[in-house]
């Protein structure tokens, strides 16, 4: 009797838990990639950064160019300088170029920490725009990229870039 009556309890149950289950479950794709290349926000911040070391680019690109000037001068010229003379052109223009590896070697490093401080604001801003749009849209799940397949038909990433847009200007929310 238990044998027979065993196969339909299951049955009962599984059916049961179908019905418990949400009618259609809604998941949408974003393209992190094409966010973190096209969001305004990250754009103006790239473009805050270009303005805040493009003065130092640009006195590093002297400097470069200067030492040029000197290596052809001494290339040119030490045959008939004096020893000494051409001595001390030859440790000028290596001072030169070590503090000019030196400053670009800085300047890189402090460009790469202000890229990151950028991008993290950006992150948080961008990661929030998802979430808002996920939740009045009533979506369920949003799949960040690389997946293996996204079909168009769930790519929100331009309905996000639009929000984004919008946003521009306006102060972060907190999540």
């Amino acid at each position: 009797m238990l044998w027979r009556t065993l196969p339909i309890a299951l049955l009962l149950a599984f059916s049961t838990s179908l019905m418990a289950q949400p009618a259609a479950m809604r998941i949408g794709y974003v393209d992190m990639k094409r966010l973190l290349d096209n969001a305004p926000q990250v754009i103006a911040g790239r473009q805050k950064l270009e303005r805040e070391f493009a003065p130092r680019d640009s006195e590093l690109s002297a400097e470069e160019t200067k030492l040029a000037t000197m290596r052809s001068r001494h290339e040119r010229d030490s045959a008939s300088m004096d020893r000494a003379d051409a001595e001390n052109l030859r440790r000028e223009i290596d001072a030169l170029d070590r503090s000019i590896k030196r400053k670009r070697e800085n300047l890189r490093s402090e460009l790469k920490s202000r890229s990151d401080q950028e991008l993290d604001r950006s992150w948080r801003e961008i990661n929030n725009a998802v979430v808002e749009f996920a939740r009045e849209q009533n979506i369920d799940l949003i799949v960040p990229s690389p997946v293996v397949y996204a079909s168009q038909r769930i790519d929100v990433t331009d309905q996000v870039l639009e929000r984004l847009k919008g946003k521009l200007g306006k102060p972060v929310a907190k999540p």
